[in-house]
């Protein structure tokens, strides 16, 4: 299968650059994946594609100021550091910029000296293993030297930073927000559990995955960056309950998706867990549990793209967003959404 069957062709004006003012106005297309068919709504009508017994599952990861911009110590010019995915105490998996310059040995000041980076080695991706030395609480420095990591797509500055976590993050550790899930209000959220639809929360930290693109000509030879999940007694008994009694396991988001799929066996059950998961999801890839979806418009050539092509059908995808292209949709991060069902 090659990567360039992924491509599609793409107005820079409809890739958003900032988020809308009330996060529920997005608009939504609505893709039956059996039939083709097309609607097109608004995100504040979600609930009503929703049925008691189904299970909405949500990533609850929260987006850290990964962003750092200091400079080189020694020579005092700029560098970037995002952070990826920590390691132990103060050593993190990183990429670096301008990475010819930040090699094993170099060092980096944040803050004036509050912050300093040391590298220690290079990955096997090309990103840097890196310690951090400071004075205090990292997450408090952190909050105050660093900014939201926002993809290189945008070219706004954020105003808020709220907006791009979900209503519903909870815990430090990622480098991009589950955009999907951005769409979603605690009103919303509290309308569909009055209707009957269990919400399972699980958590995956999203890293490097995200950022890197394919660059190998067949979809077959990407390898997908790791990163770290974990999923609750609580989440999996939700999840295993809605699909013993029929209910539909709606996943809010590509990391959602990707998560439970790492972790259920092949009979669709899923067990309490927390590791490392690389899964690629491509067309001709068989769902254990993920019965529809609720995601955002997806780069072209990217694995995102991929994965929803292998849950509504490469065509289909095509077919939607030709017209969301057409209909002039708002494209990735702070786009608007799909609902695949």
């Amino acid at each position: 299968m090659n990567v360039s069957d992924f491509d599609y062709d793409l107005p820079e004006e409809l890739i958003a650059q900032d988020p809308l003012e009330r996060r529920s106005d997005s608009r939504l297309m609505v893709l039956d994946k059996k039939t083709g068919f097309i609607e097109h709504r608004s995100f504040f009508e979600i609930a009503s594609f929703l049925l008691p017994g189904d299970c909405l599952v949500l990533n609850n990861t929260k987006v850290i100021p990964a962003r750092l911009i200091g400079e080189r110590e020694g020579t005092g010019a700029k560098v970037e550091i995002l952070l990826l995915k920590r390691l132990s105490g103060d050593r993190w998996e990183t990429i670096v910029r301008p990475g010819k310059k930040l090699l094993p040995g170099s060092s980096a000041s944040f803050g004036d000296g509050r912050l300093k980076a040391h590298i220690e080695e290079v990955t096997d991706d090309g990103g840097r293993i890196v310690s951090f030395s400071y004075e205090g609480i990292f997450e408090e420095v952190l909050d105050s030297l660093g900014e939201m990591p926002l993809p290189p797509y945008i070219h706004h500055k954020l105003k808020d930073r709220d907006r791009y976590n979900t209503v519903y993050a909870k815990y430090d550790g990622s480098a991009a927000a589950p955009t999907a899930g951005l769409h979603f209000t605690k009103e919303i959220l509290s309308e569909i559990r009055k209707m009957g639809v269990d919400i399972a929360e699980v958590t995956l930290s999203v890293g490097l995955g995200t950022f890197r693109p394919v660059k190998c000509e067949r979809v077959e030879e990407h390898h997908m960056h790791s990163e770290s999940f974990e999923i609750s007694s609580e989440a999996a008994d939700l999840i295993n309950s809605a699909k013993e009694k029929g209910g539909r396991i709606i996943c809010v988001g590509t990391t959602s998706l990707r998560t439970i799929e790492s972790a259920a066996d092949d009979g669709g059950h899923i067990s309490p867990c927390k590791g490392d998961t690389d899964i690629f999801i491509y067309p001709g890839y068989n769902f254990k549990l993920c019965d529809c979806l609720i995601t955002n418009f997806h780069l072209p050539k990217s694995t995102l793209l991929m994965l929803v092509s292998a849950l509504a059908g490469k065509d289909n995808i095509k077919k939607a967003y030709e017209e969301a292209v057409r209909e002039r949709y708002r494209f990735f991060s702070f786009g608007d959404a799909m609902f695949i069902h």
